[in-house]
């Protein structure tokens, strides 16, 4: 008797055991230790981003006209620069070639990007135990295995190609990884969302070549900026998987055209490739496109009435205290939506970020504003149940599969 007894309270022991150890495992984690973790994943993956304008932002400081980069090694108070990089966890921002449209009037777009294409070198040469260029994701390991911050580049608005079809291959040539077909307006190759004129009705004859071109050489097409029927015609012409280096998801944003409808998003899928969400607030919400707007409006207005431009510091004063006041910004949780939305549509293995980082002025989220914020994206979507697995494919791997695909047909056609 005295056996059983004992032998009946070593398993009800053991049970009691087993269901305490179920419950210490299903105790969900505290806020304190999901941004512990958020942290040390931001360290742990590569984290890319299709697009800094930081070479814009450069050029915009004058610092091309003195011959001189600016020292983005140290503390800027823009939003990318090499502390706040190792802050956040980034490790390889597309440096985004911008050429505005006006160039394409103007002329001069070649020669622009390539300034700023030396500028971005530049950078890297000055700096050599932070930054190093990338060609390649292989590129991006081995910078990020020696601690460095990788800048692949990105060319926004294919404008500087003019309508030499060697352009493409030189600008490869130069390290150029994507190119964005147009950006605010109808350009040579292909009709922009922001344009209504819709002078070729999506590609154009020599778009269709620049495309093809792309694809021969190793070069992502970029659909961030492009009407809807360029972005259809380019899914039935390409041979290699597209990006969409910094749009967001129309859902939430009805009538913008410079984000992408679900079935665009679905179809980007089909073709193997990513849409890297943009971080202003204004591709983020409706909502906040309404605030963004008012507020601008009434800045514009205040201005004038008190015979001020917005760099006198009266009114800096007046603007950054408006605008904390009015709050038209979105949050890392609408971010997280968009993801969240791509992913219901898409899958896991099509969604990046695309912050546009130093290229939407005050417009970026709050818990968003600056490359040192990643970590904040990252624990909200730890929140929402995305396991590591994910976290990684969202950071890196996505963009790596399609940088080395196009790679791998480029390859394939030039042998």
């Amino acid at each position: 008797m005295k056996l059983l007894q004992l032998i009946t309270l070593v398993l009800l022991c053991a049970c009691t055991a087993k269901e305490t150890s179920q419950e210490v495992a299903e105790t969900p984690p505290t806020e304190e230790e999901l941004r512990a973790r958020s942290k040390e994943l931001a360290d742990k993956y590569i984290i890319t981003d299709g697009h800094v304008d930081l070479p814009y932002r450069m050029k915009v400081a004058g610092f091309m006209l003195k011959k001189e980069i600016m020292d983005v090694s140290v503390e800027t108070d823009g939003n990318f620069d090499y502390p706040k990089s190792k802050r956040g966890g980034l490790d390889a921002p597309f440096m985004s070639i911008y050429i505005p449209s006006s160039y394409q009037i103007t002329g001069g777009a070649k020669q622009l990007a390539d300034s700023l294409i030396t500028m971005v070198e530049k950078i890297t040469d000055t700096y050599p135990d932070k930054f190093a260029l990338a060609k390649t994701p292989a590129d991006v390991q081995a910078n990020f295995d020696k601690g460095l911050v990788s800048l692949p580049m990105g060319m926004e608005n294919g404008a500087p190609v003019e309508d030499d079809l060697s352009n493409v291959e030189y600008f490869h040539n130069r390290g150029i990884r994507y190119i964005t077909l147009t950006h605010g307006k109808d350009n040579q190759i292909c009709d922009s969302s922001y344009d209504t004129t819709r002078t070729w009705n999506g590609l154009s004859p020599f778009g269709q070549e620049v495309v093809k071109e792309m694809n021969r050489v190793g070069i992502m097409v970029d659909i961030s900026h492009v009407s809807d029927s360029t972005f259809y015609q380019v899914m039935d012409l390409t041979t290699a998987p597209c990006i969409a280096s910094h749009s967001s998801a129309r859902h939430f944003t009805p009538g913008f055209e410079r984000n992408m409808s679900d079935d665009m998003i679905k179809r980007l899928a089909e073709n193997g490739g990513v849409i890297q969400i943009n971080f202003g607030s204004s591709f983020l919400s409706k909502e906040s496109q309404d605030k963004l707007r008012a507020a601008r409006e009434h800045i514009v207005n205040w201005l004038a009435d008190n015979e001020l431009d917005r760099n006198n510091p009266k009114a800096k004063e007046y603007i950054t205290n408006y605008m904390l006041e009015a709050d038209p910004y979105a949050t890392v949780a609408i971010v997280a939506d968009h993801i969240d939305r791509v992913v219901d549509l898409a899958g896991i293995d099509h969604v990046g970020f695309g912050s546009d980082y130093d290229g939407v002025g005050d417009s970026l989220p709050t818990g968003l504003k600056d490359v040192s914020e990643y970590p904040n994206l990252i624990f909200e979507l730890l929140k929402r149940g995305y396991t590591e697995e994910d976290i990684e494919k969202i950071c890196y791997k996505n963009v790596f599969r399609v940088w080395n695909k196009v790679a791998e047909i480029a390859s394939g056609q030039t042998s």
